[in-house]
């Protein structure tokens, strides 16, 4: 029980150990990997979709169920107490699990967006784009982004999502006269507002994300948005593909809105979306966690390789076998997808595999409880240093968790082929 609530021995390691970038190349990392997980079985991932597709078919046809055997307990059995019970239990399940569910076929639509599920590319964005506008994500604008994050994961000038602010950024005095004094007046909150910026995050921080930029990169002007086709996180010739995933989205709209006139406001927040919102909650976990860590280094040009961005990432248990079954190895094979991502996920756990063998030392791993992860990044990834080419996050008194190796910065970047 008291393990929920404690960092697990691989992050106590790691903050243990003084950091040194990775000396393994990237022609080492391939090398290891077989041609044959390479493979794309179009076939296979078009079974992917359909299991997908039916485990939320199934679920929200048994939704249909849960009112009906409430009110027979209650008006058949003489047990009003026991059918609320039942009644708002079933719905919890209910909305657990489809959350679960949409949450996977937001990872199915990551992994066409990478072209890993079949080498056609129609079939890719067929399924890409059914599965997101779906659930009113914008496929060929988020994509954009992503790509963009994979470029250049872990650099703090180019990264694309969840990049640290600043000691300046957030006004705080320079390192070498600042008191703890200053730290607590800028950080310090009580736990409840924490745990209702955390809920806000969860619950609408992706919506959030889409609609403002907010934790993206600072070189984008103020409200920078997915939607618009001249934001300046698209390429000019990607801009037909926005103006697509805002027809889609509106057109998804249109048959919400039908829908619920159909079947009544309180069945479309029952049946869609509070399993919506939840879907978008294990989005936003996930996707956090994956690059906000205090054992995880940024880096500035003069350090950042793509080796060294792909690596430091977290993989993580994240629902345990649910993850792996309906989130696609998302969190569990994180490492490997930064490094190969047009593998297909089904192949991902055999290249993580492979990859932990030469890596060593330099794979990430924390089977730390994910909600226990989630407070803990939240609340202890505070800022980064305005200098320094290797940095880690601060916490809120101003203190980072993890240091440099003696002669750390002497391993310069290297450009790899």
């Amino acid at each position: 029980m008291f393990s929920l609530f404690e960092d697990s021995p691989e992050f106590k390691k790691r903050l243990a150990t003084p950091f040194t970038p990775t000396k393994v190349t990237l022609q080492e990392v391939h090398s290891v990997i077989p041609k044959h997980l390479h493979e794309k079985n179009t076939f296979k991932a078009l079974l992917y979709v359909i299991r997908d597709v039916t485990c939320a078919v199934i679920v929200y046809k048994l939704g249909w169920l849960i009112d009906p055997i409430a009110k027979f307990l209650v008006e058949e059995c003489g047990t009003p107490h026991v059918g609320i019970a039942v009644k708002w239990g079933l719905w919890a399940l209910y909305w657990h699990w489809q959350g679960v569910i949409l949450a996977g076929w937001w990872c199915m639509a990551h992994e066409a967006g990478h072209g890993s599920l079949s080498n056609y590319p129609w079939f890719n964005h067929l399924v890409g784009y059914s599965l997101h506008t779906f659930i009113l994500v914008p496929y060929y604008a988020w994509r954009s982004s992503h790509h963009a994050h994979h470029k250049a994961t872990m650099s703090i000038e180019r990264d694309e999502n969840f990049v640290p602010r600043t000691r300046s950024e957030y006004g705080l005095p320079p390192e070498n006269i600042a008191k703890v004094n200053d730290y607590h007046e800028m950080f310090e909150e009580t736990p409840i507002y924490t745990l209702l910026r955390m809920l806000f995050m969860q619950v609408l921080g992706w919506q959030y994300y889409l609609f403002t930029n907010a934790m993206g990169n600072q070189m984008y002007p103020p409200w920078t948005n997915h939607f618009q086709p001249s934001s300046p996180l698209f390429k000019p010739h990607e801009r037909k593909g926005i103006i697509a995933s805002n027809i889609g989205l509106s057109a998804m709209s249109c048959i919400l809105y039908l829908w619920t006139r159909e079947v009544g406001f309180h069945n479309f927040l029952k049946f869609f979306f509070v399993p919506y919102l939840l879907a978008n909650h294990w989005i936003v976990m996930l996707t956090y966690l994956h690059h906000s860590d205090p054992s995880i280094a940024h880096y500035r040009a003069t350090q950042w390789s793509f080796l060294r961005g792909a690596i430091s990432t977290v993989d993580r248990p994240l629902l345990g076998w649910a993850g792996r079954f309906f989130l696609h190895n998302v969190s569990h094979d994180h490492v490997a997808h930064h490094l190969f991502s047009s593998i297909p996920f089904y192949n991902q756990p055999y290249v993580t595999e492979a990859i932990k063998k030469i890596l060593k030392e330099d794979y990430n791993y924390d089977s730390t409880n994910t909600f226990r992860a989630l407070y803990r990044t939240f609340s202890q990834c505070i800022f980064i240093e305005d200098e320094g080419d290797i940095v880690f996050y601060k916490n809120k008194e101003g203190n980072a968790q993890r240091v440099l190796a003696p002669g750390a910065l002497d391993h310069k970047t290297k450009k790899l082929t």
